[in-house]
């Protein structure tokens, strides 16, 4: 029933329920983004009133957890009144990560006092094709500066928290993004990975949060590779389903791409509620380089092949035969150069030198970290990355999935992995526990997924990972939606 207030009590967020009042805050939030789309297809709410009440939600939430960093309600409307596509998300209010990807006339600013002026007049092609889709633009998600914390905190814009516990981090570098969504302020939200930085936060948040194959997702066209082929952008969602549709929609290769992930074999979407067949799975549970592990991360893991068993599949332990201090340094060779090459680039268009004021400590020691790489050191390292990707494809001719926790430990209390910390050393060790699973797939460039199947006695949610072959997110996609309709978490959501 829909009392006076319309306030729908049987929506679902996966089902996609019918609305049938208008206007309240309160009931959009009930609903994945394909699912508000539907409903503004058949008018039963317009895109205005559904940016409004998403405006009143932020306005709520945001002053308590702020995961949202820039604002322009008033360019969305614009946006609105000129009309929308016909896209699979038409009408559905989405925000932006500050970094990586232009949106005109908006600053991007990395999160960095070097980047506050950095106002570009042109989109990027992922945000194109988000503005094709039927996306509203109305904000940008926080991220720690330059991308390079697995934590949202940064001078410039101060901590995100974490929506099931304040005092806690959201995870990162798309923290914002994670808090956004686990809040329902929107039902999925942009976000980037080049080490764990969708599948992180996803993890700390509770929300679905899905890392596609490198080159799937244009990063153009200032660049057209993300940390030199480590980094790819995709969204963290509430549904499987949704982003599946977001992928269909904004992957593909754009003009002048360098490489570009296998196409498809059909759109991803029709892999959601897809049979995903018996999978064999190698459980991989101890961190790759003996850092400690969280016993509610080790158990999550278990658990989630206990349910995978249950569901049909094999699980074996098993991992592949790598040199995973190699792979680590390989992969830190990579972004530490790529890092420095962009503070660099920086400080060409500011026509001055950086400066250690100019960065917060951890990031100033990045920076001339990334100084001391040689090209010999690069170049090797670049050639360890692709072995590593031979290597693992080799091992996946027996298993379809790995399955490992998302993250070593459970999320830690903010200011731990900040970067304005003095100690560079300690925060370099704390990120080395708290994210020692991740990096491997933006090292193969393979698919990866944190999937929120679990939530600790404590009220925290505890994110498994799952990563396919090269090229084989429809597996994942198969898999998830298996997965959500075993154990659905859509109903679960943080009291902010």
């Amino acid at each position: 029933m829909v009392t006076r207030r319309g306030i729908i009590r049987t929506a679902s967020a996966a089902a996609g329920a019918v609305l049938t009042h208008k206007g309240l805050a309160a009931e959009y939030q009930e609903y994945d983004g394909l699912g508000l789309a539907q409903l503004i297809a058949k008018k039963q709410i317009t895109p205005m009133e559904l940016l409004g009440a998403v405006r009143a939600r932020v306005e709520l939430v945001n002053p308590k957890l702020n995961p949202l960093c820039q604002l322009f309600f008033d360019k969305a409307e614009v946006q609105i009144k000129q009309g929308l596509p016909n896209g699979p998300f038409r009408g559905v209010p989405f925000p932006l990560k500050d970094l990586g990807h232009q949106l005109a006339g908006t600053p991007t600013t990395f999160a960095s006092r070097i980047y506050k002026d950095n106002v570009p007049t042109f989109d990027s092609t992922l945000v194109e094709r988000y503005k094709r889709a039927g996306l509203v633009i109305f904000g940008k998600t926080t991220t720690p500066e330059m991308g390079v914390a697995p934590t949202t905190e940064s001078a410039m814009y101060g901590p995100t928290r974490n929506p099931w516990k304040p005092e806690r981090t959201p995870g990162g570098s798309s923290g914002g993004a994670a808090a956004a969504v686990a809040t329902r302020l929107v039902p999925m939200a942009h976000a980037t990975d080049g080490g764990g930085s969708i599948r992180i936060p996803a993890s700390c948040c509770g929300v679905f949060g899905l890392k596609p194959t490198r080159g799937r997702v244009p990063f153009g066209p200032t660049q057209l590779e993300g940390w030199n082929g480590l980094s790819i952008g995709h969204a963290v969602t509430v549904s499987v389903r949704d982003s599946a549709a977001l992928l269909d929609s904004t992957g593909g290769p754009e003009i002048g791409s360098p490489y570009w992930a296998p196409p498809p074999a059909r759109p991803f979407l029709k892999e959601v509620g897809s049979d995903p067949g018996k999978l064999r799975i190698a459980l991989i549970i101890e961190p790759p380089l003996g850092t400690p592990l969280d016993p509610e991360c080790r158990t999550a893991a278990a658990e989630v092949a206990k349910l995978c068993e249950s569901l049909g599949h094999r699980i074996e332990e098993a991992k592949p035969p790598l040199d995973f201090p190699g792979v680590a340094a390989a992969f830190l060779a990579v972004q530490r150069v790529s890092f420095a090459r962009g503070i660099e680039d920086r400080a060409r268009v500011l026509g001055r030198v950086v400066t250690e004021k100019d960065l917060e400590p951890v990031t100033w020691a990045y920076y001339q970290l990334g100084l001391r790489v040689s090209a010999i050191d690069y170049s090797r390292a670049v050639a360890t990355c692709h072995l590593t990707g031979l290597a693992v494809a080799k091992f996946q001719q027996t298993y379809d999935v790995m399955l490992s926790p998302t993250l070593g430990k459970r999320p830690v209390p903010l200011g731990v992995l900040s970067l304005s910390r003095n100690d560079a050393t300690a925060v370099l060790r704390e990120n080395a526990e708290f994210s020692p699973f991740t990096r491997l797939y933006n090292v193969t460039g393979q698919p990866a997924m944190s999937v929120p199947l679990n939530w600790s006695p404590d009220g925290l949610p505890v994110g498994v990972m799952f990563a396919a072959r090269f090229g084989d997110e429809a597996t994942l996609f198969r898999l998830a939606a298996q997965l959500e309709n075993a154990r659905p978490w859509a109903k679960r959501r943080p009291n902010v």
